[in-house]
């Protein structure tokens, strides 16, 4: 049931964060009231029916699974299925192609008929076997408080932390592998998300790189049966099963820390609600507003990838004579090579939209084909997730809809390069007669769910461990999810491990919580 009495517990923002956070601290009995501006919960991760009288419930801005532990799904009793890929990526090229899965076998001769090199094959799985090294280390320790640098390293070899953690990325992949294929699809992983180049001195293309490879120790991208919409559906049960007061079309406008901790939240019609507890879901930069800190511009977050969903009445033949069904069925990589990648960032970087867009695509109903209704699953239909990179937020300010159609045409121009057949031929349409195409850029992001620059993460994401000399005080701080504020803590993706669907943001503020914060 609902709430009656003054909560425990006020969390601003209703993304999967924040549920993660409701759920857990409203089962061990806070009363929790959470605050979301939209008429719907689950953020980035909830689905919906994007093309009128079409029955596909697609999943509009985020679309598999990764870093989601297994331990949250089970403390909360989440009802959900991922399935495995059969396919992990395909990259066709002018000069041959790229198969990684459907058996080792095939996966071998792939990269020896690419590359020339009988010995490439053992250089990726070597390489990824160092990978797992780190992710193994890792990943357990994501849902605990935040373990120290120098015992992590210590855990790890001495090479493979200085090639993940401490050097650009890019020098190892330069060492690793010689084909330039191999590596951009290997650097693809350091580049959503965020706006780097691979030997970028910052090495924020490292720490998204960890992001993308450590999800349950495996780092295996799954499929949510249901789409991206169940994640939030279960979500939302969850929370509101254990007690949890959820209200929508809600408005926070000011959040005042009070002298003994805790905030007071102000909200669009004037009313106020107090608690001992403030979880902030929002973006870091949204929440400094609301707090009355401000931020200047060098402080802004800034996103830099599109998203173009499509429903296809049947799945396109590709130029390569490979199956459909193989090569959407994993990642498709169009023009990810590891110096186009550099290209398009420079590109980008100096205000030119690259073109065509560097992207990477996948069909969520080769694996689930659930999110299609009854017609549309027997009349073969299926769904594409286009997501291209280096599309910063600064290409799109001037003129948000003029750039959405350039953008939207040069990804679309990369993913014709491959096929067989023009796309149009198999778009489906709406009930209107318009192509069953959606395109949303980082200015549409911020727009429809807050996120400043239209940052996916919410800023750049953070080493997932305390740095070398750094002792924690509070649990807020020994759990990554501390403010300036006692009693104000973090629980979205601004949180230190927070950034794409995982909960660790809401988990994480959970237990700060439930220590004493």
């Amino acid at each position: 049931m609902p709430t009656t009495a003054e909560p425990d517990v006020v969390i601003v923002g209703g993304g999967h964060n924040a549920l993660v956070a409701a759920a857990y601290l409203a089962q061990a009995g806070r009363r929790v009231v959470v605050l979301e501006a939209r008429d719907e919960l689950g953020g980035a991760v909830a689905g919906a029916r994007l093309f009128p009288g079409v029955d596909a419930r697609v999943s509009r801005f985020s679309y598999l699974v990764s870093l989601l532990p297994d331990q949250v799904v089970a403390d909360l009793g989440l009802d959900l299925e991922l399935r495995s890929r059969r396919v992990a990526s395909y990259t066709p090229i002018p000069y041959g192609d790229l198969l990684v899965g459907d058996g080792e076998e095939a996966t071998r001769r792939s990269f020896t008929a690419l590359t020339g090199d009988p010995a490439a094959y053992e250089a990726w799985t070597g390489f990824y076997a160092r990978v797992a090294e780190l992710a193994a280390v890792v990943a357990p320790t994501l849902t605990e408080p935040l373990p120290r640098a120098a015992d992590l390293r210590a855990r790890v070899p001495a090479d493979v932390w200085r090639d993940l953690v401490e050097r650009p990325v890019g020098e190892v992949l330069e060492r690793t592998f010689s084909d330039d294929t191999v590596r951009g699809v290997v650097l693809t992983d350091a580049l959503i998300g965020t706006f780097a180049r691979a030997d970028d001195a910052s090495l924020v293309q490292n720490r998204c790189f960890l992001y993308h490879l450590v999800g349950n120790g495996t780092g295996e991208w799954r499929v949510p049966v249901g789409g991206m919409g169940r994640v939030a559906d279960e979500l939302v049960r969850a929370a509101r099963h254990a007690g949890a007061d959820l209200r929508t079309g809600t408005v926070v406008t000011r959040i005042t820390p009070l002298l003994g901790g805790g905030a007071e939240v102000t909200l669009a019609d004037g009313s106020r609600l107090g608690a001992p507890i403030v979880l902030l879901g929002c973006a870091p930069a949204v929440a400094a507003r609301l707090l009355g800190e401000g931020t200047v511009p060098a402080d802004e977050p800034e996103g830099s990838q599109l998203k173009v969903n499509l429903l296809l009445r049947r799945l396109p033949r590709l130029r390569s004579g490979v199956d459909p069904a193989t090569a959407f069925a994993g990642t498709l990589h169009l023009g990810q090579g590891y110096a186009r990648l550099d290209e398009a960032y420079a590109e980008a970087a100096a205000g030119v939209l690259p073109d065509p867009l560097p992207s990477e695509v996948y069909c969520h109903t080769l694996t689930d084909p659930s999110i299609l209704g009854e017609d549309l699953r027997a009349g073969g239909h299926q769904t594409l997730t286009l997501f291209g990179v280096h599309a910063p937020a600064r290409l799109f300010r001037d003129d948000p809809d003029g750039m959405r159609d350039r953008a939207r045409d040069a990804a679309l121009r990369a993913l014709q390069a491959v096929l067989a057949e023009p796309l149009e031929d198999c778009l489906a349409t709406d009930a209107e007669g318009r192509p069953c195409v959606e395109v949303v850029t980082p200015v549409d992001l911020e727009a429809d769910l807050r996120m400043p620059g239209g940052h996916i993460f919410h800023g750049d994401l953070a080493w997932p461990w305390l740095a070398d000399g750094t002792e924690p005080r509070t649990p807020a701080e020994a759990w990554g999810v501390a403010t300036a504020h006692p009693g104000v803590l973090r629980c979205g993706s601004g949180a230190v491990r927070g950034g794409a669907v995982s909960g660790l943001g809401g988990q994480n503020a959970a237990m700060a919580v439930l220590a004493g914060a």
